[in-house]
């Protein structure tokens, strides 16, 4: 198959119809297998992995503060990536997935703010400090509380597809500074991205990736988060086009009557 080809094969997904009837049959399959590797990784790290030498138990909210920090930047773009197709190709299911992640995406950046905070008193001293990842991560969360309320100020649902895919691609600078802040300044308490990277020495100074008795389970977290979104990303889509049906009847509705 041509890769014109599988292209109008995926753009099929944006008939509202075909992405009901097909995520209706995945969903069961997302549901359960994030369920299974949520449970097993949180027992296992929790329960089975030992206490830092440095840290202590503390470290265990590695496994909430780093699925949830991926996925609160991943969520914004993929809302970003949905976006631009609607800004591009006028698909409503790419807006309406968009709109749909967002809430996802405030819980999943209200998780790793409050277990960061957690982490950082007994490491750091203090519950917040203004370093450029945190102040970063507090700015996208602050994005996203606006993205929500700008779909809700707006009655027509084109033209709140069109402002906050807008919004969206403004509030992508600081998705990626949350994420690669560390790389950009020296100066904060945030310690640079340790789990997928392997040991590597320059210097005097000696980066190391997570011990493998934590990474294992971590890595377990993270796949359980990510199918999870998935399947609320799922849910809440179908859960928007079902709205937006309705609404469209009960407007046509008045009109006629």
């Amino acid at each position: 198959m041509s890769i014109a080809a599988k292209a109008n094969t995926l753009w099929e997904y944006a008939n509202p119809r075909k992405f009901l009837a097909t995520s209706e049959r995945v969903l069961p399959f997302f549901w359960m297998t994030s369920f299974v590797c949520l449970v097993v990784g949180l027992i296992w790290g929790f329960f089975f992995t030992p206490d830092d030498y440095k840290q202590g138990s503390t470290v265990k909210i590695i496994y909430l503060h780093v699925p949830a920090a991926l996925m609160a930047i991943n969520c914004w773009l993929m809302m970003l990536a949905t976006s631009l197709v609607w800004l591009v190709r006028r698909h409503h299911v790419s807006a309406l997935a968009a709109r749909a992640a967002a809430p996802i995406g405030i819980v999943m950046t209200l998780i790793a703010l409050a277990t960061g905070a957690i982490w950082g008193q007994p490491m750091w001293g203090t519950w917040w400090a203004w370093d450029p990842r945190l102040t970063a991560f507090l700015i996208l969360f602050l994005f996203y509380l606006g993205y929500v309320a700008l779909w809700e100020a707006i009655e027509d649902s084109d033209t709140a597809a069109d402002l906050t895919s807008v919004l969206c691609l403004v509030g992508s600078v600081f998705a990626l500074l949350s994420r690669y802040a560390v790389n950009f300044w020296n100066q904060g308490l945030h310690q640079g991205a340790s789990v997928m990277r392997a040991a590597a020495v320059t210097g005097a100074d000696t980066e190391e990736k997570v011990s493998n008795i934590y990474f294992y389970p971590l890595l377990v977290c993270i796949i359980g988060f990510v199918l999870l979104f998935i399947a609320l990303v799922l849910y809440r889509t179908g859960t928007e086009i079902r709205a937006r049906r309705i609404k469209a009847l009960l407007a046509r509705e008045r009109l006629n009557g």
